[in-house]
This record gives C-alpha cells, sequence and structure tokens, in this order.
C-alpha cells in the first residue's frame, strides 16, 4: 500500500477525532446556586420582617413570609384571583402579539425602503420618547371601552423595542449576502426570505424579550389607573384596603407571570435560532 493511499485514512481519521464538544448545559450545581439565593434574600426578609427591624428602611410595616404564605393560598382558592390572572394574560398576548406583527413589519420596511423610513421615522422618532403610560388619558378618550384602552397601551410598550431592535438588524446585514443571492438570480422576495428575515432573526428576539418586559410594567400600570379586573387592579386595590400582604402577593405574580412569559419568548428565539454558535455555559 502506497503512502498517498494511507494519507487520505489519516486524515479522516484525525478529522473525525476533531470534533467540536457541545458546550455544557447548566448543571446541578448552576441551579443550586440560584435556589440559594432566592432561598437567601427570602430568608433575609423574613428575618428582617419578623424582628421589626427599623435600618432606616423600616421592614416593620412588611408582612412576614407567613402571612404572604397565608394571604397566597386564600387567593389562589378563589376564581376572583383566576380571573385576575386570565385577565391580564389575555392583555399582555393580544397586545403583544399585535405589537410583534406591526413591529417587525414596519422595522423591515423602514430598515430596507428610503421613503418609507423619510416618511414614517420622523413621527415614530418623535412619539417614542413619550412613556406608554403617559397615554392612557388619550387611550381612555380614544376607545370606547377600557378593555381596549389597556391593549393599546401594552401595545404601544411593546412595539417600539420590537421595531428599533428589527430595523437596526436590518440595516446591520452585510450587503454581500444581498449581492450574492441577486447575483444568483434572485429577486426582491427571494432577498426578502433567505436573506432579511433569517439574518435580523437575533436582533427581533432581543426586541421582542425586552418588549416583553415593558408590556408587563405598562399594563399593570394601566390595569391600576383604569382597569377593572387584572393583576395590577387587584393590587392597587390592596393598597388602597391597606392589605399588604395582599400586596405582596400581587408583587409576586406579576414577577413570576413576567419572568415565565420572557423565559417562553427566549426559547422561541433559542429554538429557532439554534444554527447560531453559542458561547460555552451560556445554556440555561
Amino acid at each position: 500500500m502506497t503512502s498517498a493511499e494511507v494519507l487520505p485514512r489519516e486524515t479522516t481519521g484525525s478529522q473525525k477525532a476533531r470534533k467540536v464538544p457541545a458546550p455544557p448545559r447548566a448543571g446541578k450545581g448552576r441551579w443550586a446556586v440560584r435556589v440559594a439565593s432566592v432561598a437567601a434574600a427570602a430568608g433575609l426578609w423574613q428575618l428582617l420582617t419578623v424582628t421589626d427591624a427599623r435600618l432606616w428602611l423600616r421592614f416593620d410595616r412588611l408582612p412576614t413570609l407567613d402571612e404572604i404564605a397565608r394571604e397566597a393560598a386564600r387567593q389562589l382558592a378563589t376564581q376572583v384571583y383566576l380571573l385576575d390572572l386570565l385577565q391580564s394574560l389575555i392583555r399582555i398576548l393580544t397586545g403583544f402579539g399585535l405589537a410583534t406583527v406591526a413591529g417587525i413589519g414596519v422595522g423591515v420596511l423602514v430598515g430596507r425602503s428610503g421613503r418609507t423610513r423619510d416618511v414614517l421615522l420622523p413621527l415614530l422618532e418623535a412619539v417614542r420618547p413619550i412613556p406608554a403610560i403617559a397615554l392612557v388619558p388619550v387611550a381612555i378618550l380614544l376607545f370606547p371601552t377600557d378593555e381596549q384602552g389597556i391593549v393599546f397601551i401594552t401595545f404601544v410598550a411593546a412595539f417600539f423595542p420590537i421595531m428599533v431592535s428589527t430595523r437596526h438588524a436590518v440595516r446591520a446585514l452585510p450587503t454581500l449576502w444581498e449581492d450574492a443571492v441577486r447575483t444568483l438570480g434572485g429577486g426582491r422576495r427571494h432577498v426578502l426570505r433567505y436573506v432579511v428575515l433569517p439574518g435580523i432573526l437575533p436582533g427581533v428576539f432581543g426586541g421582542l424579550s425586552v418588549g416583553m418586559g415593558v408590556s408587563w410594567i405598562c399594563v399593570i400600570s394601566a390595569e391600576m389607573i383604569s382597569g377593572e379586573f387584572g393583576i395590577g387592579y387587584r393590587t392597587w386595590q390592596s393598597y388602597t384596603l391597606v392589605d399588604y400582604p395582599a400586596v405582596i402577593v400581587g408583587m409576586i405574580t406579576i414577577g413570576l407571570l413576567g419572568w415565565l412569559t420572557s423565559a417562553v419568548v427566549e426559547l422561541v428565539g433559542r429554538r429557532i435560532t439554534r444554527w447560531l454558535p453559542r458561547a460555552e455555559g451560556s445554556g440555561r
């Protein structure tokens, strides 16, 4: 057997031995640290509230974990709590869904078309700095029902982060990719399908993650101002009734809902963009 015949086999064997290992996922140790950090914060809260600590901050006015747990168990057994939960989720999903479609569409148009950018961008940039919660009086006057106004506030809150992230992602695409498609005979539709939409996905999901968090902030605020149902409305009502354990339960519920919905957005983003290279230890 000649050396020329041996060399390809040796090269093939060395290539197989050089496979890049997959990045390690979050192990038991990392999850133990995360759980321990939450437990430590809860333990510190319990210590400060039980001892009625007044270390400039007045923890003597706050409920203990025992009182919060009893209130949470009481609310979980009622239909009102579940109704408020469902109402807030419907508002979030409706406003966020509309903002996703509109934000991505407008972001692509503004990023790709100079004429559309000249027409829409000045108006969008003039409205974007206005906090969505500041539009509550306008929403009350504009829409026939409070429910539609709250969804509108949620939509506005999520729209701008999604639109801006999409626009920047479109503008950041290498022109070489589009030139390659056009060289092969592709038209605008092919460029949009095979270059623009896949290329902007990481930036789009970054905007979606931010938009989801901002949506929760604004929908809760809108419920406090003009809602009749929802977690925000019930939390504010508990505060006016000086029911502080119920206030903390509402805050915990808001935090859990925000975390879960943001985690779903990030999970979907990671599944859709699984072709991207991942840094080691980036898995949850």
